[in-house]
């Protein structure tokens, strides 16, 4: 009987044991990962109405998004960024025309050898497309890009500075291999983007079509910057520089973008901003008595302007 009773009372010992860790809330496990998910959407819209001055009445449209996703643990640090956004525009008596076209993904992984510095040993990829053709308006006949045509891939190695505290960030890597792809044949066969281009006899007939990818290995040295300059006045600052080693060494392609967002309130946010872009591969086209002419290259210049409704989760 007493030993009954001595398996009974720790039966119930243990039985209240394990209902009070059932009733016990374990702390969340801490991930490594953070991420950030921005959209967005501006438009812009002008009516007239018995207007003396005159004027086309127009409507614009931008949607935008912005996916972060980082991963940290001690010494390791992977960040991986993709950028997506799409424009265009309405006006009286004109069909549709496109006024903005990104597609872009970005990912770099570093290692660093303490917790204290802020210099890592990196490797980077970006690549670059946009979602639809464009053209050189008004002549929507033939494109002169498409998705894929062109396309950019860089991948190389390096090394990383990077501060949270300042939201900067500067990458500097001396072996770098940029693809350009180009997965339209007549603007490969036109030499597009800096491919080599299609090769014909004196009559006009093909001999060799162009090519659709073409390899450079270069330096590249990209450099991001974030501050609040005023209060609700944020400014962002994205340069990247490449020169490839056998190809006119010292010609630098340029791609840099300044933003200023001005914040009104959780959602609606103004913004101005200007993206320029140099490079000598790519030639300009110019419509001269209807026909499309291919120029040199020039400074390519965009400037943007906008309000509207930014949703951050």
């Amino acid at each position: 009987m007493l030993k009954k009773a001595y398996f009974l009372g720790l039966f119930f010992i243990c039985l209240q044991a394990s209902s009070q860790i059932v009733r016990t809330k374990l702390p969340d496990s801490i991930s490594n990962w953070k991420k950030e998910n921005v959209i967005g959407l501006d438009i812009s819209q002008i009516t007239f109405v018995n207007w003396n001055a005159g004027g086309n009445n127009s409507i614009s449209g931008l949607l935008k998004g912005k996916f972060l996703r980082t991963y940290t643990n001690d010494n390791l640090l992977w960040k991986n960024e993709l950028i997506a956004r799409y424009g265009i525009n309405k006006q009286e008596k004109q069909d549709v025309r496109k006024t903005d076209d990104q597609f872009q993904l970005n990912s770099t992984f570093g290692y660093r050898t303490d917790t204290i510095s802020n210099w890592y040993y990196a490797g980077k990829f970006n690549f670059n497309t946009q979602f639809a053709n464009g053209y050189a308006y008004p002549n929507t006949d033939l494109a002169i890009s498409k998705p894929f045509a062109p396309a950019y891939t860089f991948l190389g190695i390096g090394a990383e500075y990077s501060r949270k505290d300042l939201n900067l960030n500067l990458y500097i890597s001396p072996l770098t291999q940029k693809i350009t792809m180009v997965f339209d044949q007549r603007l490969a066969d036109q030499g597009a983007f800096g491919v080599e281009k299609a090769v014909y006899d004196e009559f006009g007939v093909l001999i060799k079509e162009g090519k659709n990818i073409r390899n450079e290995t270069g330096i590249l040295i990209t450099n991001q910057w974030k501050t609040e300059i005023y209060k609700n006045i944020n400014f962002e600052h994205r340069i990247s520089l490449y020169t490839d080693y056998i190809n006119k060494f010292g010609n630098v392609d340029v791609d840099w973008q300044m933003q200023f967002d001005m914040i009104v309130n959780q959602y609606v946010k103004a913004n101005i901003g200007t993206h320029l872009v140099y490079d000598d591969d790519i030639k300009s086209k110019e419509e001269e008595g209807g026909v499309q002419v291919i120029k040199g290259p020039k400074i390519q210049l965009k400037q943007l302007l906008g309000i509207g409704i930014t949703y951050i989760f």
